[in-house]
């Protein structure tokens, strides 16, 4: 496997440039984000967020977690990027959402092995 790792630091500065455009203070960044104040500090020190605090943070500055990955990465399946998109559609409820993936699953195995054979 690749070395890849989370770049904690750039996150941190990403995060700081942020907050300074909002003229907000960590405080603020903390009840905005929903990330407690001495999980800031740990981030500040260096250290890396645990997910749900790597997710708020995300969510708040609009930032995206992809970009403080280093190393070589592999490119996602197709079928994946696809569920992914089909799970994040507001327009579809469960029910549908699950219906969808299953079809678009079926069809894709289906596809991809007929082709794998001639």
């Amino acid at each position: 496997m690749p070395n890849v790792e989370f770049d904690a630091r750039s996150f941190y500065q990403a995060l700081d440039t942020t907050r300074a455009a909002r003229r907000m203070n960590w405080k603020q960044v903390a009840e905005k984000s929903g990330v407690s104040a001495s999980t800031l500090t740990r981030i500040a020190q260096g250290k890396r967020p645990d997910v749900d605090s790597m997710a708020a943070l995300v969510a708040w500055s609009g930032l995206s977690a992809d970009e403080f990955v280093t190393g070589e990465r592999q490119r996602p399946e197709a079928l994946s990027q696809i569920t992914t998109l089909l799970n994040a559609d507001a327009g579809l409820n469960s029910e549908g959402r699950e219906a969808m993936i299953g079809m678009v699953t079926a069809a894709y195995q289906r596809l991809t092995a007929t082709l794998s054979k001639t």
